[in-house]
């Protein structure tokens, strides 16, 4: 533990409270400062070390204002700004903020001032420095998400408003089938932008853990044959499409409408980045939840080109996009959020005829009244 004494008369251990738990300062994730009445500093663990870059050996004993030499986004001295041992009695600490480290440096510090009674002396100045990287991350992929709905929408919308902004002023001068094509293709265009805001809303649900399921009886080998025969309907041969189901299949309980979700993207993947025959395989198999032992598997294989071996780790991220035919590259994230929602797992991989093949595996997710 990173514990040391000053010149100060009283010479503690900071962190008692962890001691007793049997927790080291130096196994917290995010960096602690501690320094004592006098201002010198007590405890300067790991991660402080870490994220200042000053060894802690060359912190503990300096004082607060040196060691930790914080500064505002305007540039002014974090200490002498808020006082810490001075200033009104009742003040307990310092919210959350973003401030700078020599060299501009941006962290996360949160401040408490610990007294033995309620309006008496400062006795300790405890300090949580935390790294921004992770935050700056979350930050960059909002922008990026932003970035592309905004060029997503773009487009359809402009469509949309150049042939209603046209119909409306030259309705007259079009022919009946002229009309038709352009309000098939707002039509088309509307249905596009409905998708993205779904899109959208999954993200939302997934990225904060609300995404509910709501489960029934689904027959998974003809919610797959459903939509092999919308393919075929739309011009799509039927000899590029091979469905093997393995029987029996356990009874599987899952959300039908997010059921059908992942297997329309699957499904679409292969048929629009694939080549070759699609082949989609539904078996029974070990279930991915403990306490149940069976579960249902899908997997869909392509004989294309398949996925770059560096691009597998990717391919469930935010706007990863298998080629450059069009998409948001959200469609993966949300099937594996889906997926996981269900209590299942996905895995990405190659198939035997050397194509991508994406294999899914949810628990039967029976009700407890019928186990």
């Amino acid at each position: 533990m990173s514990v040391g004494t000053s010149s100060a008369p009283e010479a503690v251990q900071p962190a008692g409270d962890l001691a007793e738990l049997g927790i080291d300062p130096d196994d917290l994730p995010d960096g602690l400062v501690v320094a004592d009445e006098h201002g010198r500093v007590i405890c300067f663990n790991a991660a402080a070390a870490r994220i200042t870059s000053l060894p802690a050996r060359e912190a503990l004993g300096q004082r607060l204002e040196k060691a930790l030499p914080l500064e505002d986004l305007e540039g002014r001295r974090w200490w002498q700004l808020t006082n810490p041992y001075g200033g009104l009695a009742i003040r307990v600490g310092q919210p959350e903020r973003n401030l700078l480290l020599p060299g501009g440096r941006e962290v996360l510090v949160t401040v408490r001032y610990v007294r033995t009674e309620p309006t008496g002396p400062v006795r300790r100045v405890v300090v949580s420095v935390r790294d921004t990287e992770a935050r700056r991350r979350t930050e960059r992929s909002h922008a990026e998400l932003i970035a592309t709905v905004a060029h997503e929408l773009r487009s359809p919308l402009t469509s949309v408003k150049g042939f209603t902004a046209t119909l409306l002023a030259k309705w007259a001068r079009f022919t009946d089938d002229q009309k038709r094509l352009m309000l098939e293709t707002v039509d088309a265009d509307a249905d596009r932008v409905t998708r993205l805001i779904a899109e959208l809303l999954d993200i939302s649900r997934i990225d904060s853990g609300r995404l509910e399921v709501r489960r029934q009886p689904v027959d998974i080998g003809a919610a797959v044959g459903r939509h092999i025969q919308a393919y075929v309907a739309a011009g799509q041969p039927a000899d590029r499409f091979l469905l093997r189901l393995e029987q029996p299949l356990p009874a599987l309980w899952a959300d039908p409408d997010k059921v059908d979700q992942v297997l329309s993207n699957l499904i679409e993947n292969a048929v629009r980045h694939g080549e070759g025959t699609v082949t989609i395989d539904v078996t029974p198999a070990a279930s991915p939840r403990e306490g149940e032992d069976t579960g249902t598997s899908v997997t869909v294989s392509d004989e294309g080109a398949g996925i770059p071996e560096e691009s597998m780790n990717r391919v469930f991220t935010r706007f990863w996009r298998g080629s450059k035919r069009g998409g948001t590259g959200l469609g993966l994230y949300i099937v594996k959020g889906i997926v996981e929602a269900h209590g299942g797992t996905i895995t990405v991989g190659r198939a035997l005829g050397g194509g991508a093949e994406f294999r899914f595996t949810l628990p039967v997710g029976a009700p407890a009244y019928l186990a």
